[in-house]
């Protein structure tokens, strides 16, 4: 009927009709964000031979839907996508004052040596700031497996598709010897293989 509908209301133009569908299925999600999600999964992903691994829990309103083939895939694809991306954060919201106002201070002082006046300075640092929350924010940042679009919109076009709300609320990112020091001669024989020597 929502196919009818679509092409009643674009003259018969399959793909207006595709774009009143996409837009509405947008809008049926966003009414949908009120509600509260407490069920879900814990979906993981392991990559590269077991280099990297990630846990990721995305909530949804009923057990029901938990079980969806439709949800299961969209969390084993946020998995995916997160060893893939490394975001560190899920939303902008999480993002530190302090982090933030560290990243200004860099992209002002880049900005100043440009020369260029403070009111232009503002409008880079506001658009080097969108930037950074694109590329540390699970929300923001690129589909890998769809560049046309965010996480945000497959968020939103899940919702629309499964009829109930959704949220991703917590990931962890494990990449194998991540932060531990590596002995002097293993460094030096990764670096030989390096420059192949």
């Amino acid at each position: 009927m929502d196919c009818k509908k679509a092409l009643a209301e674009t003259g018969g133009d399959q793909e207006k009709a595709v774009d009143y569908l996409r837009t509405k299925g947008l809008a049926a999600a966003s009414k949908k964000a009120g509600r509260v999600a407490t069920e879900g999964t814990v979906g993981s992903y392991i990559h590269a031979g077991g280099k990297i691994g990630v846990l990721v829990e995305v909530n949804c309103e009923t057990d029901f839907v938990a079980k969806n083939e439709a949800f299961q895939t969209f969390v084993r694809d946020i998995a995916m996508h997160i060893a893939a991306a490394a975001p560190q954060f899920v939303k902008r919201e999480e993002v530190s004052a302090e982090l933030l106002e560290r990243e200004k201070e860099i992209y002002r002082a880049k900005a100043k040596e440009t020369g260029k006046p403070d009111n232009i300075i503002e409008k880079i640092v506001e658009g080097q700031i969108s930037k950074f929350y694109a590329e540390i924010c699970l929300l923001e940042q690129t589909f890998v497996k769809d560049t046309d679009k965010t996480i945000q919109t497959y968020l939103n076009e899940t919702i629309a598709a499964i009829g109930e709300n959704m949220s991703i609320r917590r990931f962890a990112r494990f990449v194998l010897g991540e932060g531990l020091a590596k002995k002097e001669s293993d460094f030096a024989a990764e670096v030989a293989a390096a420059v192949g020597s």
